[in-house]
């Protein structure tokens, strides 16, 4: 009996003790727990919680995406699909007329319905998921059309977001390049403004079954500020819409983005126009320089007719092979022919000279002979006597006989002998000169040079005056 009352004693101590060692254990856990994170050099003044693992379903369990099927638009059977289209234009990456096309990167996000992704939420707020669940549900088929390569940009991650509502609303969002054809008119070039068009349509879905339009109209379509091309100035950009027919498949909404570009014209002037105008200016140069300095009015023209043909090569490389008429090639084949028509002048007044001094030199030989009708008792001696009847010009061709020295000493008779008369008749002479009065411009090479001075400034002068009028 007396063992009993200390076994009591000794019991309740150890289960006293017991709870004891638990709360202090507890309390060590719990500082254990807080003291976790200062280890890893971060303070937490409390617990963040993360509200997925406090998620009862999954995010397919929640949008019942197993329970639907996603191969069919929404309403199958029923009244096409409103499908609203925005865009946002980040850049406009190259415009290149040898391949007739553009470079776009832009923002394409489509609205539309499908109750089929509603959810209940009491807080109203809408989901966000990336590219997986894309491939899970129904999204629009919009492709490009006249497209010749696109991509959705994948870096890091595909650039693709979804956002669903609770009322089954849903965005849907990607980041896309694209470059697309541009038929280009180029007949009023470098002086010209092109349009193109970037046009998105359904690929499955007719007008019966899908509704493409512009969201808010031409406020569907917002540009960057900061978009600028080298050659180009945008000028404007606006949205269109119409339906395009497929004899095969029916009619299809088709949506447009029209913007439209002029090119800067300074590059070509410095690149075309003034190289050209110079080598022009240069080829009048040859005008002043003596018609005998063959080699240097040979070698200029030359020169300027080969400068000429590198610039019209060089702006033809660098351009589609059209077939027709650009503004450019108008004013250098204009230019080209100038330069071209300095060499021809040299090539004409260089023949007329040659010509002239034949002829001079047939008249002057004829005229001797004429002039000289007999040679009665003259010696072998080359002395003549000249009268006032002869000319300056029939006097030179004559320059080659000379007065003898002791014709004074020879008595009258024996100089009546060995002298001969020499003259030449009036009428013959009058008559030449009015035969070649009318040639006297043409074979007077200075005066074509003094009328090219004139006639070929004047004229380029003149079109240049015309083409910028017609073209700017």
């Amino acid at each position: 009996m007396t063992c009993f009352p200390k076994l009591a004693i000794l019991l309740f101590y150890l289960i006293v003790v017991g709870e004891a060692s638990k709360e202090k254990s507890s309390r060590l856990r719990r500082w254990l727990g807080a003291a976790e994170p200062h280890k890893h050099g971060t303070l937490l003044s409390k617990k963040m919680v993360d509200g997925t693992k406090n998620r009862k379903v999954k995010t397919d369990q929640l949008l019942r995406v197993d329970d639907h099927d996603f191969t069919m638009r929404p309403a199958f059977a029923g009244p096409a699909v409103p499908v609203g289209v925005d865009v946002q234009v980040e850049s406009l990456d190259s415009i290149s007329e040898v391949d007739m096309d553009f470079t776009m990167t832009l923002y394409l996000r489509h609205y539309w319905k499908d109750e089929r992704l509603s959810f209940p939420s009491t807080t109203n707020k809408s989901m966000t998921f990336d590219g997986r669940l894309v491939k899970k549900i129904w999204v629009p088929d919009v492709f490009f059309v006249h497209s010749k390569r696109s991509f959705i940009h994948d870096t890091t991650t595909d650039n693709i977001m979804l956002r669903v509502y609770p009322d089954g609303h849903v965005l849907y969002s990607l980041r896309v390049t694209v470059t697309a054809a541009c038929n280009m008119d180029f007949s009023r070039f470098p002086l010209d403004s092109q349009t193109c068009t970037l046009e998105l349509e359904s690929y499955a879905y007719t007008d019966e079954d899908l509704m493409l339009y512009w969201k808010s109209g031409n406020d569907s379509l917002s540009t960057d500020d900061k978009i600028s091309l080298s050659q180009f100035l945008i000028q404007q950009f606006h949205t269109t819409s119409r339906l395009a027919f497929y004899s095969s498949t029916g009619w299809y909404n088709r949506l447009f983005i029209n913007f439209t570009l002029r090119r800067h014209i300074f590059f070509f002037l410095l690149q075309t126009y003034f190289p050209a105008t110079l080598m022009v200016m240069l080829s009048w140069v040859s005008f002043w320089i003596d018609r005998r300095a063959v080699p240097a009015r040979v070698s200029l023209g030359i020169t300027t007719v080969l400068t000429m043909s590198t610039i019209i090569t060089g702006v033809n490389a660098s351009m589609p092979r059209v077939s027709y008429i650009k503004a450019v090639d108008i004013y250098l084949w204009v230019s080209f022919v100038f330069v071209f028509l300095s060499v021809l002048e040299y090539a004409a007044v260089n023949y007329l000279t040659t010509v002239k001094d034949g002829k001079d030199r047939k008249l002057r030989e004829k005229a001797k002979q004429q002039s000289l009708p007999c040679s009665c008792g003259m010696s072998h001696t080359r002395t003549m006597m000249l009268d006032g009847t002869y000319s300056e010009a029939d006097t030179n061709s004559l320059a080659g006989y000379t007065r003898a020295p002791n014709m004074a000493e020879d008595p009258p008779e024996k100089q009546e002998r060995m002298v001969v008369h020499l003259s030449l008749d009036n009428e013959y002479t009058g008559t030449k000169k009015k035969r070649f009065r009318s040639f006297r411009i043409i074979q007077n090479t200075h005066a074509i040079d003094t009328l090219s001075r004139m006639i070929f400034p004047g004229a380029y002068i003149i079109f240049n005056l015309i083409y910028w009028c017609v073209y700017c």
